[in-house]
């Protein structure tokens, strides 16, 4: 997963673009990059890390222009250690574009082998964003023919490039000399919205979030299969641009990835969460007698809203036990010594009173690998509670994404032809309490307005329900994708925000 923002100003968008990154942040650590354009010409600066380590004064002071882009990422695909993977992409024929690309190609291999033999386009890098990059280009070229670009132009590029990819994406792209194009996949999974300051300056970003911590105001999701054009004089220009376009948002955005001020495709991402508590405490009770529960202690972060909803309903007390360490740094290893896992006690500290004597129950909004949740469970029992159950807001993840998700492959997790009692004893856990699969997309079709639950089709909900709505993935497919996903090298830690106790 990844965050994506671009703006049309007549202002510099530096800061701008800066900001907004800021707020998106939880979508990727690895990599940061702007490009900002002035006239003709590109100007960029992108490298590996956090956007405060990546971007500094004189980085800033570079990067001139009213209009621009930025990405935060986290890599799903490809090389994770390849600066050159990086966005955003460029390519300086047609016009010049640059762009930077949230969500996962299930047929970027297909689309790189045509790219070369049809198109006679060139990819230097393993990223389907590249891939990604050289379709719109052809595409725009195709369109165009030497003519001047106009919006009917960039949309009849547009339909021409929903044909050809598959899988899961929102984009922004600059095209030199002319404006913004950015687009939503025809089914949605991955978020993008648009909005207006009181400038008229026009922003589109992966949440809202970003928008409104900058000072825009949201108007409105961009829909499934469509495109919108901002000329440089901010005028916005959109077209439905994909048939049979339906709204499939991904649900583990609601479970779990974006922050939870975020409205996403009419749906507030706090109330999901709530909802998700609200429908937990029903399997609650089916499972442990509430009476048998001193205290319920969320497994920060993602998890409070449902867990404080959780113990509202049961009317049981709400506890933090667990302090976030923040500023973990990174292991350094010297010549002759081995590699030192970073454990999850460097990350997560106990408040050793909150479980002394207590039958603690622990929620996490979602497990994955498991790993986690054992280690958590047994930090819990060391801080001397005499009971230990783990409910999760959402239910077993038992298939691997490849929608964007770095979601592990299916031997690496835990619920993967697997009984909850199996799951149980693994974890080590007094009890383990799922939530159900129909009662997740409930609660959260529940967050939305009326008009907003009209326009819902359903959910990407792959990773619990195995339905890939695609409809091209199948095993040979997911094992040649997984088989892309980027590995840790003995040293390095695992960064994935997967692979942690839902840290931000």
């Amino acid at each position: 997963m990844c965050g994506i923002v671009g703006v049309v100003s007549n202002a510099p968008v530096n800061q701008l673009l800066y900001d907004a990154m800021l707020l998106l942040q939880h979508r990727g650590q690895d990599a940061a990059g702007i490009v900002t354009l002035l006239e003709r010409k590109f100007f960029m600066h992108k490298a590996k890390g956090m956007v405060r380590d990546v971007f500094r004064t004189r980085n800033m002071r570079a990067l001139p222009g009213n209009v621009g882009l930025g990405q935060v990422r986290y890599p799903t695909a490809g090389n994770a250690y390849s600066e050159e993977e990086a966005q955003p992409f460029y390519v300086n024929a047609p016009f010049g574009i640059v762009m930077s690309h949230n969500g996962n190609l299930t047929n970027a291999q297909a689309l790189r082998a045509e790219l070369f033999s049809t198109d006679h386009r060139h990819t230097n890098t393993e990223s389907d964003s590249e891939v990604l990059l050289n379709v719109i280009a052809h595409e725009l070229e195709r369109s165009t023919r030497g003519l001047p670009l106009q919006p009917q132009e960039v949309f009849a590029a547009v339909r021409s490039v929903y044909k050809r990819l598959r899988g899961s994406y929102a984009v922004v792209s600059l095209i030199a000399g002319h404006g913004l194009l950015a687009f939503r996949d025809p089914f949605g999974i991955r978020p993008l919205c648009i909005g207006r300051n009181a400038e008229g300056a026009v922003m589109v970003a992966s949440e809202s979030v970003a928008l409104e911590g900058s000072g825009f105001v949201l108007e409105r999701d961009i829909a499934p299969g469509e495109a919108i054009f901002i000329d440089l004089e901010g005028n916005v220009h959109s077209q439905q641009c994909a048939e049979g376009a339906t709204r499939h948002p991904c649900i583990f955005e609601f479970v779990y990835l974006a922050r939870p001020d975020s409205t996403m495709d009419g749906i507030s991402v706090y109330q999901a969460r709530l909802n998700l508590g609200e429908t937990l405490a029903k399997r609650v009770v089916s499972t442990v007698p509430p009476s048998e529960i001193d205290v319920i202690i969320p497994i920060p972060e993602s998890s409070r809203p449902s867990a404080t909803q959780l113990a509202h309903l049961l009317g049981i007390p709400y506890r933090e036990g667990f302090v976030k360490n923040r500023y973990v740094g990174r292991t350094f290893i010297m010549p002759g010594q081995g590699v030192r896992k970073k454990s999850v006690r460097q990350k997560l500290n106990v408040i050793a009173s909150e479980f002394k004597g207590r039958n603690v129950m622990l929620v996490d909004d979602s497990i994955v690998r498991g790993t986690t949740s054992r280690e958590i469970v047994q930090m819990a029992r060391d801080a001397g509670a005499r009971k230990v159950y783990l409910a999760s807001a959402a239910p077993p993840v038992r298939y691997p994404n490849v929608y964007g998700i770095d979601m592990p492959t299916k031997d690496e997790l835990v619920a993967h032809d697997r009984t909850i009692e199996q799951v149980r004893e693994l974890i080590g856990c007094d009890a383990l309490i799922y939530q159900d699969v129909e009662g997740m997309k409930r609660a959260v079709m529940k967050a939305a307005g009326p008009a907003a639950q009209a326009g819902l089709a359903g959910f990407e909900a792959s990773c619990f329900d195995g339905v890939y709505i695609t409809g091209d993935v199948d095993t040979e497919s997911i094992s040649r994708m997984q088989g892309s996903r980027p590995q840790v090298e003995e040293g390095d830690e695992d960064t994935s925000r997967l692979a942690l106790p839902n840290l931000s």
